[in-house]
C-alpha cells in the first residue's frame, strides 16, 4: 500500500475544503490513488477531489492540485 506524502513535510493527513462553505474542511489519506476520508469526515459525504481541487497538507503550508499527490 503506498500512501501520498506532502512534498514539502511528508506528512501523509490531507484536506479539502467545502465548495459551498470555506470553513468546513474534509481530512482524508490518498492510498493507492485511493482518497481515504476520515471516518468524522465521510459521515458527511464530502466531494471526492478532483484532480483539479485545491487541496491542503494537514500539517504544513504546502498546497496545490490534488492531481500532484497521485503522481
Amino acid at each position: 500500500m503506498t500512501k501520498a506524502r506532502c512534498p514539502l513535510c511528508g506528512c501523509e493527513k490531507f484536506y479539502v475544503k467545502d465548495p459551498d462553505d470555506e470553513y468546513e474542511m474534509y481530512t482524508f489519506e490518498c492510498q493507492d490513488g485511493e482518497v481515504c476520508f476520515d471516518p468524522e469526515a465521510a459521515e458527511c459525504n464530502p466531494p471526492a477531489p478532483e484532480s483539479k481541487t485545491e487541496t491542503y497538507c494537514d500539517r504544513c503550508a504546502w498546497h496545490d492540485r490534488f492531481e500532484t499527490l497521485k503522481k
